[in-house]
């Protein structure tokens, strides 16, 4: 009996033992979640100023217990190719790219995928790649929402049938090729010509300034009665541009992009005619709210998910968002209602004399 009783208590001995063992080789907590978000460039100020910290509000909000690692490339495809390197080797479990170059994005989307990490399309669609998700604008509805407003603007100064110079954005980003794509639908069925259309590679301000100077040399200050400019930062850069020719902006039709506040403030002083608001916070929310269900491994519901976007490879199940056009006339009712801008902030300073004249108090 005795022997028997010493055997049971070391038979319990040892489940206690490899208890233990199994306790200590199981973790008490699972990974918190990764996710890595990739932006382009420093050149628009939307990507630092209104996408990263939207997205990381959203994502914190939903998931306290998951990390965000951001990196912007600052318009070098190169070393987005690094940092989607550097993301998929940390072990991120979804990754969100915004690419530097549309077209030439395809192998970070492929090395992602090897490690079985979904990749999430934002703002800029990736081409020819093997996309879980894409989340953006309406792209060809930008470039439409341009050019009927530019058409208003110009009917507006007597030039209905007036001649317009085309400042399209960066070639490499298909976003810039939709944009053209919807002005052009709408442009190109009006009575008015297109004299000159250039592209700004990375859609620099100071390339487009510089470019649009040699249009000015070559057809004159009198060859044009209104600019289609694909954003805000390149809208700058023609204003720029006008004035050190002799023009005065105030009499040339400015489209713009992004609802930048300096372009809010230009509509305010007559130099730009329009911008086109994309509510980025509810784009970047979006964006976060999906990386959230796919960092924890589970699938959105069906209602999620509502359009298909062709990238070369396939039909991307997609999440469009409706841009809107803004004029000096509904700023109020756009990007004060929905807290983008606040009045303060659009009329500080110089602009307070003209916010007033503006009512927007």
């Amino acid at each position: 009996m005795r022997k028997q009783g010493a055997t049971r208590w070391r038979y319990v001995g040892l489940l206690l033992l490899f208890g233990l063992v199994a306790a200590a080789c199981t973790p008490s907590d699972p990974a918190p979640p990764k996710i890595g978000l990739l932006l382009p460039e420093l050149a628009t100020a939307r990507y630092e100023t209104q996408d990263r910290p939207a997205f990381e509000a959203r994502v914190a909000e939903l998931c306290p217990e998951c990390r965000v690692t951001s990196l912007n490339a600052d318009n070098d495809p190169l070393t987005q190719m690094s940092q989607a390197e550097q993301l998929i080797a940390a072990g991120i479990d979804v990754l969100v790219l915004d690419p530097v170059n549309s077209a030439e994005a395809a192998p970070m989307v492929e090395m992602a995928k090897a490690e079985g990490i979904p990749v999430i399309s934002y703002d800029r669609l990736v081409a020819d790649a093997n996309l879980d998700y894409f989340v953006s604008f309406d792209g060809v509805v930008v470039g439409q929402l341009q050019a009927e407003e530019l058409l208003t603007q110009m009917a507006s100064i007597g030039a209905a049938t007036g001649n317009i110079v085309m400042v399209n954005g960066s070639p490499d980003d298909n976003n810039a090729v939709l944009f053209n794509r919807g002005a052009h639908l709408v442009l190109d069925t009006a009575p008015v010509g297109i004299v000159e259309e250039f592209w700004v590679p990375g859609w620099g301000p100071d390339d487009a300034r510089k470019l649009f100077a040699d249009v000015i040399d070559e057809i004159g200050p009198d060859g044009f009665d209104a600019v289609y400019v694909a954003n805000d930062g390149m809208a700058g850069g023609i204003i720029a541009a006008l004035e050190e020719a002799g023009i005065d902006p105030t009499t040339v039709p400015i489209t713009g992009q992004d609802a930048e506040l300096a372009a809010i403030q230009r509509l305010l002083d007559g130099t730009q005619s329009m911008t086109v608001y994309k509510a980025l916070a509810d784009e970047a929310a979006k964006a976060a709210e999906l990386a959230v269900i796919l960092a924890r491994g589970e699938a959105p519901d069906p209602g999620f998910v509502v359009n298909k976007v062709n990238n070369d490879f396939k039909d991307v199940d997609g999440v469009l968002l409706t841009p809107v056009a803004v004029t000096i006339d509904t700023i109020a009712e756009t990007v004060v209602a929905d807290g983008f801008w606040s009045i303060e902030e659009i009329c500080a300073g110089e602009y307070q004399s003209l916010c007033a004249a503006a009512g927007l108090q």
